[in-house]
């Protein structure tokens, strides 16, 4: 897991790479990769790689990088893990292919070399790469299939810039920092910034699943090549001739099969543990794997101690049943607000749900390890979340009345200027009859911070008019043939939440801590080969099978705990820390039916000058 960047002067009128802003850009992610840093320049100083090194795989000087073929021909910047990279590597030496060293990294080269870009179809992992032809003279980037790792771009003036964060690329100096109004309308609507929108206008990201290609020519558009609706839907037809019957047998081999290909390192790998059934059953399948305790990390509050919430009991009682060695961290207010300015330093765009992941990753680095396992991605492939029943059953409540926009903007205005102004009514109802009859529309009622009817109560009319003509239809109905309901659930999960939110906070949040965070249950096989069965309801309890994959299964106390999530007490620190009370300048955010992740999401907006201006309030 590393930090990169580069420069490419595609346009001859352009001035050379900027070594400075090179390195600027490559320094700024110091703490993706303290174990090594890397430049390359090309013979005419037009292009230029940079990478910041964590070693994980070949922690040798081996596998340093910037990398390059044996002839020079081909050079990489690297990031992230290539899990099946042994078979890879054994199938090139087959074939004569030469290494010299041990690296994931040295196979993309030569992969790259045999296949060119459709390479990108034999890989599994998490990752984000840019390779240079100095034959073809020509970039090649290319993105994992779920967005697991970050790739960022800009091209303007004849010069393409890229890099893992997007606050590097603004480091370097020479891209500017103007507010993308989309990338905020979206953050308000969401919670997290939709990709490919960044928060800044000349800041884009690389579509999960894509890859780009720069010439001399100028900048290709974005190529995806693997899209998740697609493989849904050809995962509900593979499913059927999976044996009725077979089913926990079946998943167990398909989970076991990740966390052994997650479990690829030269370094210890570690674990969080929540009390949940994803984070227990992959670290219990992990230490099925290991021939020795592994290490464990747990995250609680003082706020939490002795409630509901507190994951800590359980925890240490799956701990002890499994058989790792655990940690156990407890967070107070005032940790919180001493830790709160390097979060929002660190943050690389806003997003409300981070800081659970910023401090577990903080604890778990403080252990010394590199590398974590997340059971991140069981409630969107499994159905965990309550939206897998709310949604389709508003759509088929409410889809013929949507039928008659006029009435659901009339209901809309009405509920929402008067029915919850002067009663404890839930806002979200107001959308019902104008939204609640799509898929779409039903999940943003359902998981929208800041619903379009609420946004003009927040952010400056010219800059919210903007900001929704530049985000787009995000509410169209578009899906594959024969993809049933609950995996459309799991589809805008996946791809809204998870991708553009979970996700992406792993990965920034981790690397601040210079944590690589892995996540089996995110993975491109894993989904190819189960959300079919979890569509057709073939897992019929859903993620309460995850335990009997398990050879001793998991302790009964979890199983009837309800579910919370993994989380810190934000609506408290909210109300109590002065350091995050810019919401309450806002009469719309004091309302006591307005939810705290709105007021969060406003919070964070005030918290940086250039978007603090387009704010009310």
């Amino acid at each position: 897991m590393c930090g990169i960047n580069g420069i490419f002067a595609y346009d001859r009128a352009a001035p050379g790479v900027d070594t400075a802003e090179l390195l600027r850009t490559r320094e700024y992610m110091a703490a993706r990769g303290p174990d090594g840093a890397g430049e390359w320049w090309s013979a005419d100083r037009r292009v230029g790689l940079g990478h910041r090194r964590l070693a994980i795989i070949d922690p040798t000087p081996d596998g340093a990088q910037p990398m390059a073929t044996a002839d020079g021909r081909l050079w990489i910047t690297f990031n992230g893990e290539i899990y099946n990279y042994v078979e890879l590597r054994n199938e090139l030496l087959a074939q004569g292919v030469v290494f010299r060293s041990h690296s994931d990294t040295e196979v993309l080269l030569c992969l790259y070399r045999r296949d060119g870009a459709e390479m990108v179809n034999r890989l599994r992992g998490m990752f984000a790469f840019a390779i240079w032809d100095e034959t073809e003279h020509a970039l090649f980037l290319a993105r994992d299939p779920y967005g697991i790792k970050p790739l960022y771009y800009a091209a303007q003036n004849g010069v393409f810039r890229f890099a893992s964060q997007v606050k590097a690329l603004l480091a370097g100096g020479a891209i500017s920092r103007e507010v993308e109004p989309a990338g905020v309308t979206g953050f308000l609507l969401w919670g997290s910034v939709p990709e490919p929108c960044t928060i800044y206008r000349d800041i884009r990201a690389l579509p999960a699943g894509s890859t780009l290609r720069a010439t001399a020519s100028g900048v290709e558009p974005p190529r995806r090549y693997w899209d998740l609706g697609e493989v849904v839907a050809r995962s509900i037809e593979a499913a059927k001739v999976v044996p009725l019957g077979s089913e926990i047998d079946y998943l167990r081999e398909v989970l076991l099969d990740s966390v052994r290909a997650h479990l690829v390192a030269d370094v210890p790998v570690g674990a969080f543990l929540s009390a949940g059934l994803d984070s227990s059953t992959i670290v219990g399948l992990a230490r099925e794997l290991s021939s020795a305790p592994i290490e464990t990390m747990t995250l609680t509050t003082d706020e939490f101690r002795g409630t509901r919430n507190d994951e800590a009991p359980l925890a240490v009682e799956i701990a002890h049943h499994l058989d790792v060695h655990h940690h156990l961290r407890s967070m107070s207010i005032q940790q919180f607000e001493a830790e709160l300015p390097a979060f929002l330093s660190a943050m690389d765009q806003p997003t409300i749900d981070g800081l659970n992941t910023w401090l577990v990753s903080k604890a778990t680095a403080e252990t010394g390890l590199k590398v974590a396992l997340s059971g991140l991605g069981g409630d969107e492939l499994f159905g965990g979340y309550p939206t897998f029943r709310s949604i389709p059953r508003m759509v088929e409540r409410w889809g013929a009345l949507n039928r008659v926009p006029i009435v659901g903007r009339l209901f809309c205005g009405l509920y929402s200027s008067v029915i919850t102004r002067y009663t404890s009514a839930d806002p979200k109802y107001a959308g019902l009859l104008r939204y609640g009859g799509t898929f779409r529309g039903a999940y943003m009622i359902e998981r929208g911070v800041v619903r379009p009817w609420e946004l003009s109560r927040v952010l400056n009319h010219d800059f919210l008019a903007e900001g929704m003509k530049r985000l787009g239809d995000e509410l169209g109905d578009a899906f594959a043939p024969g993809v049933n309901g609950f995996a459309k659930v799991s589809i805008l999960e996946s791809s809204r939440y998870m991708r553009n939110q979970l996700l992406r906070d792993s990965d920034w949040a981790g690397m601040a801590h210079s944590l690589e965070i892995r996540v089996p249950l995110v993975d491109s096989v894993v989904i190819e080969k189960l959300a079919g069965l979890a569509a057709a309801g073939r897992f019929q309890y859903g993620k309460a099978m995850l335990p009997a994959t398990l050879t001793n299964g998991l302790p009964s106390a979890l199983a009837n705990r309800p579910k919370t999530g993994f989380t810190v007490p934000l609506w408290q620190w909210l109300r109590k820390s002065p350091a995050i009370g810019d919401w309450k300048r806002v009469k719309f955010l004091r309302r006591p039916n307005v939810h705290d992740y709105s007021r969060w999401a406003y919070t964070l907006l005030a918290s940086a000058p250039e978007t603090a201006v387009f704010l009310k309030g």
